[in-house]
């Protein structure tokens, strides 16, 4: 139950972000379902490889990087997704960090 739950706060979560940032576009709240399942799934596949890829860079940025890589993995969803689109790196940058600090304002409320 806390998976469905979860995930459908995180879908209305991007379907708002999606409506109030310049930049980014979504299609619909079907999209933003699409979206946040493709992007759990990119963040455990992906994210732990580019972390490691990435690690002497993160260790000279003093974490900075992350949001690189975080932005990049929204890219990808872009990339992936039709009913989602960003209008360059800006726009992922700025999206994944408002996506994460809402998610993570969420996952402290619902747990």
């Amino acid at each position: 139950m806390g998976f469905l739950l979860k995930l459908l706060l995180s879908a209305i979560i991007t379907y708002v972000l999606a409506r109030f940032l310049p930049g980014a576009h979504l299609g619909g709240f079907t999209d933003a379902i699409l979206l946040v399942i493709v992007l759990a799934i990119l963040n455990a596949v992906l994210k732990p490889i580019l972390k490691i890829l990435g690690f002497p860079i993160t260790v000279l940025t003093l974490g900075l990087f992350l949001l690189v890589i975080n932005a990049v993995i929204v890219l990808l969803a872009d990339w992936l997704l039709a009913g989602f689109k960003l209008d360059g790196f800006i726009s992922a940058l700025i999206f994944s960090i408002a996506l994460s600090l809402v998610t993570s304002v969420v996952d402290m409320v619902v747990d």
